[in-house]
Parts: C-alpha cells; sequence; structure tokens
C-alpha cells in the first residue's frame, strides 16, 4: 500500500482543508493510504505585527516546504494566498483545486450588511493592508486595526467586544461551518480579493512522479488559469511580501478578465487595472495588468513601502 504524508498547518481551517485533500484522494484512490502530518509554521507562532515586518507569505509555509524538501512529507496543502510567487527549487504546485467563494465577509454583532451600515468610528480589525486599503478609501472615519489569529480566535476577539466588525475570506468560514457568521459580503468591486483567494493548493517535490499522478485528478483548469493570472501580477509587483495589492479572475467563455490593485494603507489612492481577452493570452493580459499599474505610479507605491517595511 502507497503512503503519503500530507504536511499541514494546525489551524483548524488548515486542517480541514488536509482533511478534504486526504478524502479526495482517498475516494480517487482506495487503495493508498494518506497520513497527515501538522506542522507549526512561523506565521502561526508570530501572532503580532504586520506580516509584512515578519517575513509576509513565507511564514506560513517556509516549514512546510523544508518538510518537503527533506523527505518528511511527499506533499503540502495551502491556501494558495498563502504561496509566494517563487517557490523553492524543485518543489511545485501540483494541483490547484476548484475555487471557493473568493470574496471578503464582513462578520458584525451588529448584523452589519455591508461597509455603509457601520456606524461612524466604528473599529474593524483585519491583518490585511489589501483589505484596510479599501476601505479606508470608503470609509476614511473608520478605525482599522491590526488582527492576526486564526479564524476562532479572531472572532472570539469580536465576540468580546474588541470591535465592531472584522472582515475574513467568506471561503475560510464556510469551509469551517461558520457561514453563519457572515453578516455581509463585500462585493468584488469595493473590496477586490487577494490573489488566489479561495482556492486550495498541493504542493509536492517536482521530481516526485508518482505523487504528482495522484493528485492530478483534484486539479481544476479554470481555477488554476485565473489564480495564474493573478499570482503572475502579483509576483511581478511585489515579490512575495505583504502588500495592499489585489488581484482577481474571472473565465467565462473562454474570455478572461483580469483586475488587479495597488493602493496606499492609508486609502487615498486606489490603482486600478482591467484588462480581458483570449484565455490563451492570459499571460499577456497579466503582463498588461502589471504595465497599467506601473505606468499609473504603483511602483513607487510598493518601493517606498518596502522600504518602511509597512
Amino acid at each position: 500500500m502507497t503512503t503519503l504524508h500530507l504536511g499541514t498547518r494546525k489551524s483548524a481551517l488548515a486542517l480541514w482543508q488536509a482533511t478534504y485533500v486526504r478524502d479526495r484522494l482517498l475516494a480517487l484512490h482506495p487503495g493508498l493510504n494518506v497520513t497527515l502530518v501538522p506542522m507549526t509554521t512561523a506565521g502561526d507562532r508570530q501572532l503580532s505585527g504586520p506580516l509584512m515586518a515578519l517575513g509576509g507569505k513565507a511564514l506560513f509555509t517556509k516549514e512546510l516546504e523544508q518538510g518537503l524538501g527533506e523527505g518528511r512529507i511527499d506533499l503540502a496543502v495551502h491556501s494558495m494566498k498563502d504561496v509566494v510567487a517563487q517557490l523553492p527549487d524543485g518543489l511545485t504546485i501540483g494541483a490547484i483545486l476548484e475555487r471557493e467563494d473568493p470574496r471578503d465577509a464582513l462578520v458584525s454583532p451588529f448584523g452589519a450588511s455591508d461597509l455603509d451600515s457601520l456606524p461612524v468610528g466604528a473599529r474593524i480589525g483585519t491583518a490585511s493592508l489589501r483589505r484596510a486599503c479599501q476601505i479606508r478609501h470608503r470609509r476614511p472615519d473608520l478605525h482599522i486595526e491590526n488582527l492576526r489569529g486564526n479564524v476562532n480566535s479572531r472572532l472570539a476577539r469580536l465576540d468580546a467586544g474588541e470591535f465592531s466588525a472584522i472582515i475574513l475570506a467568506a471561503a475560510g468560514l464556510k469551509r469551517l461551518g461558520l457561514a453563519a457568521r457572515i453578516s455581509g459580503y463585500l462585493p468584488i468591486d469595493k473590496s477586490l480579493p487577494a490573489a488566489s483567494q479561495g482556492a486550495i493548493g498541493i504542493e509536492c517535490r517536482l521530481a516526485d512522479t508518482q505523487t504528482r499522478a495522484l493528485i492530478a485528478p483534484l486539479h481544476h483548469p479554470d481555477t488554476a488559469l485565473c489564480v495564474v493570472a493573478e499570482r503572475a501580477v502579483t509576483g511581478a509587483l511585489e515579490g512575495g511580501c505583504r502588500l495592499p495589492i489585489a488581484a482577481f479572475a474571472t473565465l467565462k467563455d473562454d474570455q478572461l478578465t483580469l483586475r488587479a490593485l495597488v493602493g496606499e494603507p492609508d486609502g487615498s489612492r486606489l490603482l486600478i487595472e482591467t484588462r480581458s481577452g483570449s484565455a490563451a493570452e492570459a499571460t499577456t493580459i497579466a503582463r498588461a495588468v502589471t504595465d497599467g499599474l506601473l505606468s499609473q505610479g504603483a511602483g513607487a507605491i510598493i518601493e517606498r513601502l518596502l522600504k518602511e517595511g509597512t
């Protein structure tokens, strides 16, 4: 019997994602054995301060990727929005699963259905500069405060009265059976999602052809095409750090539409670029969106923020 060791973070959401992948694999391959290997990442240990200042996305993947490189695990399950643009040598994303709801969700004990429903001066919790800059652009009166931790710990702080509302990914809440906590969804045009938000990826060793063959049936080509286009923009702009950058692609009738954003953290400026074209031209579309943002001044914003270590 073939046994795969599947690495995952220990948070409830990460374990849900890993269990989901394991169950899908077992259904596809009845003779397979899949063992979960929970691991603690730097991102799980360092729960205070902005993510960019602490090391960016790699905080959530480095230990898992070390496990792959050392052969302690055979595959790792990630939220694709946590995966850096440039993977370590010898590793690859072997499958990207069909995307869940990509939107940001508002969770408020007062039942606020949207940002406009929140009272003047309300305290909003989020760890995302991307979310914060878009909220501040539309509601500069709101007080945005850094909120790190897993989904349940964030909800606990909301329930303790620390915030009027918090913003979380709708996908995570739905996967954890917490959709009832969502008081409203932020429309895509008002809160453009992070690149890859809602998509799960499976990372493995490039040379491990057996594992790659086993996970291949889980791959969802349409989701992968959109995710690759989004990651092409954010990768070209930021090189893996967490900045106020968003990218979201949709695919309909073989037409890809890609929209991306770079913002000032205080919400004073939002630079937005949108391009559409044939799905076969996804790389060209991503490059055009990137170039359009740079021509608007995105490069200067990003360079300054990197120097400041926002």
